[in-house]
Parts: structure tokens; C-alpha cells; sequence
């Protein structure tokens, strides 16, 4: 497997070094660089708050050590779940203690007994290589999001109606736009632990990178990797200290805000709502809408199911349906449209309360060891990658992990805190 990874490495380096040493890039980064240097030396940052700044919050110790515990799945499925008017069914109340307790389990007991010795075994992975990875995903992405509004003839920010024209086989591919995004600020964590840039500079590059992220995705109008980008660059600075605890606070208005924001004028752009309505009435309608789906799941899977894994395997590209095509398919024989079905209602159709206990314990031990071995290490790599799997599980709340893309991340994730438990063991 080293020998794999080795070649794969140091194709991809070279990839990198021949892009950075042509014209264009090399244009690019020294403008980049100057404007790096025009806004860390700017009178106009010295006006803007430092990390002292609501210095109550950034006290809390609890907040500060456990703010992105892998327990904030939990925290936020049940916000969700309040958000709905609706309640859930009596079935459906007993799935979710049973699920909320197995990754209760996972996530924060399971972990203890785990990663106590030999921690100078755990692989520690190359800067230069995270980079490279991380920067030729982006590359890649930028073209696809070119290619995906080719194809359609127009930008679906501007004109929505188009949205639903973009082709899964272009757009797939503009959401590496994600891992790479946290690989590369992984990177530049890195060069900042190691002293090589300032934390002016690396806040700058995180910023950066979140604008080229908003740039391509809000333009396709698609919300969630929007998110997930903005996510992915709070919990890394925040456990890179590059962001203060005050500015998750605040991040995270703003990314509610956006949620809202975004969602109020898609609808009245596909008049599905008027200007006189409620902008919380489109995040308040699609959590009760989700609920009643998955109260009806819960129904139809019962204590063992009634898909058997075809739900979650409606996720390899090929499938006649998407796994959300599938739920449209299972609950009201409609398989012409998407319905987001919670983080466990694909756990509850496929093998149902059983498998809700299963995987929602997997899932919790997949975040617990990441979120240890990050804690014990303060590795770059570590606290990307715990990033990008909490991320999706965070939004997975309301979506699922469904996507075939976002089950590659948990599957290397797990890859490598096995490797990492295995030989912690010896």
C-alpha cells in the first residue's frame, strides 16, 4: 500500500510543481502574494476586532475543548427536529432515542479504551503531498463547474430554472472543490504551526479559499456544499488557532443567515413562495417536510427493514435511481424526485431500528477516534480530515450521507484510523 501511495504522490507532486512554475500560476500566486501583503499590513485590518474580542466567550473552556465534539450531531439533529411543527410518531421517537444512544456510545465511550499508548506510531503524512492533492482537486473542479455551465447555457444562480438541467456527471466532479479546499488549508495550518507564515496570513489564504468556494458553488446555486466549505474552514482554523472562538459564534449566524438567505430567494425565484412570506418559513417548512419522511420510513422499516442495503447502495453511479430518487420511489411511488431523508433514514429503510443502532454507533466511533486522535496529535492532516467527516455529518442531518462522493470520505477516513489502531496497538 506504501508503494501505491508513494507512486500516486509523487505523480501528483509533479503535477503540481510543473502548474505552479507556469505563467499562469506563477502570475497568479505572486498577484495573490501581493495582495496578501497589502492586507496584513493594511491600516484598515488593525480596525478589525482581535482574538480578545468578546473575551467572555473566548473564557468558556467547555466551548473551546468541545465545541466541534462529534456530540454536536446530536445537539443539532434535535434542533432540527424542534425546528419541524409537527412531531414525530411515537415509532419514530423510540428510533431516534435508540440512535441517539448508540452513537452516544460510539462517539464518547468506545474512544476511551482506544489510542491510550504508542501514540508515536500514528502515520504522520507529508505537507507537500496534502497540497498537492488538495490543490489538484480544486483545478479539477474549476473545470467541471465551466464544463456544467456550458452544458446548460447559463449560470443557475441567474436564472434557477436551469439548475435542474445540470448533469450529475458534471456537477459531481465541482464538489472536490470541498476535500480540497480542506486538504489545502490543511496545508497552510501546517505552514503556520511550523512558523513559515504568520497568523495574519494563514487567516488570509483561509479566506482565500472560502472565496473561491462561494465563487464557483453559489454560482450553481446549490446550498449545502456552500456550507460544508464555509464549515470545513471554521473547524479547522478554530482547532489550528487561526479563528477565535467569537468568530465561530458569529460565523455561524452568518452561515444560518445564508441558509435563509439563499433558500428565501431560490423560492421566489421558482415562485414557490411570495415576497410577503416569512423568510424562516422556507428552513421551517423543509424541516417539518423532512420529518414527515422520515416518520414515514420509520413506519415502512419497522425493526429490520425493508430495502436490505439497496438504499444505501443506490449510491454507486450506475444505479437506475439515486438513494433520494429511492426514498421519492418508497414513499410515494414518485421516482422523478429528490427527498432528503434525515441522517437515519436511510439507516431505518435499509435494516431499520437494528440497523439505526448499528450504524449510528459506526458513525459515532468513526468521529470519536478522529476527534481523539486530532486531539492527541494536533497534526494538520488529522484536523482536516476530522473536519471534512464532521462536516458531512453535521449536514447529514437534514441530507443523509447518501452521496456517493461523501461515502469516499468516510471510507479513507476509516482507512486510515484503522491503520492508525492497529498500529497504536503493537
Amino acid at each position: 500500500m506504501s508503494i501505491i501511495y508513494s507512486t500516486l504522490t509523487s505523480l501528483i507532486n509533479r503535477i503540481s510543481d510543473e502548474l505552479h512554475e507556469s505563467f499562469l500560476f506563477t502570475t497568479i500566486f505572486s498577484i495573490l502574494a501581493f495582495i496578501e501583503d497589502k492586507w496584513v499590513n493594511s491600516y484598515f485590518k488593525r480596525l478589525y476586532p482581535d482574538e480578545n474580542f468578546l473575551n467572555i466567550i473566548n473564557k468558556s473552556n467547555i466551548l473551546k475543548s468541545h465545541l466541534f465534539n462529534p456530540l454536536i450531531v446530536l445537539v443539532l439533529f434535535s434542533f432540527f427536529l424542534i425546528l419541524s411543527i409537527n412531531t414525530p410518531s411515537p415509532s419514530l421517537v423510540i428510533t431516534l432515542m435508540i440512535g441517539f444512544v448508540a452513537f452516544f456510545i460510539g462517539s464518547a465511550i468506545l474512544p476511551r479504551h482506544l489510542l491510550n499508548k504508542n501514540l508515536e506510531n500514528i502515520i504522520l503524512f507529508k505537507r507537500r503531498d496534502i497540497y498537492s492533492i488538495g490543490f489538484c482537486l480544486m483545478l479539477i473542479s474549476i473545470v467541471f463547474f465551466f464544463i456544467s455551465i456550458a452544458t446548460v447555457g447559463g449560470i443557475p444562480l441567474l436564472k434557477p430554472s436551469i439548475r435542474y438541467l445540470l448533469k450529475p456527471a458534471f456537477t459531481m466532479p465541482v464538489f472536490l472543490i470541498i476535500p480540497g479546499t480542506c486538504l489545502v488549508a490543511g496545508a497552510y495550518l501546517k505552514d503556520f504551526q511550523d512558523s513559515k507564515i504568520t497568523r495574519s496570513q494563514a487567516r488570509f489564504r483561509f479566506i482565500f479559499l472560502l472565496v473561491i468556494d462561494c465563487a464557483f458553488l453559489l454560482l450553481l446555486g446549490y446550498r449545502t456544499p456552500l456550507l460544508a466549505a464555509f464549515l470545513i474552514i471554521i473547524i479547522i482554523g478554530f482547532y489550528g488557532n487561526i479563528v477565535s472562538l467569537w468568530e465561530v459564534m458569529v460565523g455561524a449566524l452568518i452561515g444560518i443567515g445564508g441558509i435563509v438567505g439563499i433558500g428565501y430567494f431560490r423560492s421566489l425565484g421558482e415562485m414557490t413562495i411570495t415576497s410577503s412570506t416569512n423568510p424562516f418559513y422556507t428552513l421551517q417548512s423543509r424541516a417539518d417536510f423532512t420529518l414527515h419522511v422520515l416518520n414515514l420510513l420509520d413506519f415502512i422499516g419497522g425493526n429490520f427493514g425493508v430495502t436490505h442495503g439497496s438504499l444505501l447502495a443506490s449510491s454507486i453511479p450506475g444505479s437506475d435511481l439515486g438513494p433520494r430518487m429511492m426514498v421519492g420511489k418508497l414513499i410515494a411511488w414518485r421516482s422523478e424526485v429528490t427527498i432528503t431523508p434525515t441522517l437515519i433514514g436511510q439507516m431505518v429503510a435499509d435494516f431499520g431500528k437494528v440497523g439505526v443502532a448499528f450504524e449510528m454507533c459506526i458513525l459515532g466511533f468513526i468521529l470519536g477516534i478522529g476527534f481523539k486522535i486530532m486531539q492527541k496529535t494536533k497534526d494538520f492532516f488529522y484536523i482536516a480530515i476530522y473536519s471534512l467527516i464532521l462536516t458531512y455529518s453535521i449536514l447529514g442531518v437534514e441530507t443523509g450521507i447518501l452521496d456517493i462522493q461523501v461515502l469516499l470520505y468516510f471510507a479513507i477516513a476509516i482507512f486510515i484510523y484503522l491503520i492508525n489502531l492497529v498500529k497504536t496497538r503493537n
